[in-house]
């Protein structure tokens, strides 16, 4: 049996990936097609599905790797692109809830687009996704239903008023799912990946403020590759939290206490960013 994956009468286990044309997607991906899973990417854009199924490829000839162009955030084309992929390569063994959008900015001058554009794509990307294989992993036998979450999800962050809410809707859902799904045979994962060297946080910079740059400076810059083989692992271990790094393992099990310090310090961030 592959890493974490059930025995198939067909052979290799399958891994399904939203967001899997770049970033912690990708890496993901290839990390899995080395342990012998083949692979089922989703994502909004056909042209970076195919470049990344060429380079997947390369890494991994022996694995199947099927591509389904579907913006998550729509529900029914959600759904029709994960049922192609079942119907093609059998139920995922592996789920994986990568896809995501952040765009930061002042709460006072950003579009109400922008908030709900996040929520649709971080919470309810998931959330659509989720919904659809979930009875087919359980029908199945089980499976690992991974969760790609952020360090926002833990306190409020200045300039992510658009962003944080949905990240903190992903982390419940998440969480009850842990639950509810165990008696299925499906383990949850909640991943909490550091800043990651990835197309997604450049994006995420041209729009960050000055203040939250100064609140978020310091914590390292971890590469896509480095963040996969850290929720991998910890996933294939059956553990419900990954947070790599020790900046991220700090604020998963210590948020609730640390967060009024991390209040105070941004007030003062700000105040000196301000002045």
């Amino acid at each position: 049996m592959a890493a974490g994956g059930r025995d198939r009468q067909d052979g290799r286990p399958v891994a399904l990936i939203t967001g899997g044309s770049s970033g912690i997607g990708l890496a993901l991906a290839g990390r899995l097609a080395g342990l012998g899973f083949d692979l089922a990417l989703v994502s909004r854009r056909a042209d970076r599905l195919e470049a990344a199924r060429q380079q997947l490829a390369a890494m991994a000839p022996e694995a199947r790797i099927g591509i389904y162009p579907a913006d998550v955030a729509d529900a029914q084309a959600g759904a029709a692109a994960v049922q192609a992929a079942i119907a093609e390569m059998g139920p995922p063994d592996w789920a994986v809830l990568n896809a995501g959008i952040a765009r930061p900015g002042h709460f006072l001058d950003q579009p109400v687009d922008d908030h709900h554009d996040q929520m649709a794509t971080n919470y309810f990307g998931a959330l659509n996704i989720a919904r659809v294989v979930a009875p087919e992993m359980a029908e199945a036998g089980g499976g690992r239903m991974v969760f790609v979450s952020s360090g926002a999800a833990f306190f409020g962050i200045y300039g992510y008023a658009a962003y944080a809410p949905s990240k903190f809707a992903l982390r419940g859902l998440a969480e009850v799912l842990r639950v509810e799904l165990a008696g299925k045979g499906i383990s949850v994962t909640l991943a909490y990946p550091p800043d990651t060297d990835t197309p997604q946080l450049v994006a995420e910079n041209e729009t960050k403020p000055a203040i939250t740059q100064a609140i978020t400076a310091g914590g390292g810059l971890w590469s896509a590759e480095r963040v996969a083989e850290r929720i991998v692992r910890g996933a294939s271990r059956g553990r419900f939290l990954v947070a790599p790094g020790a900046q991220m393992t700090m604020l998963a099990y210590g948020h609730s206490m640390l967060a009024p310090l991390l209040r105070r310090y941004q007030m003062r961030i700000a105040r000196k960013e301000r002045s």
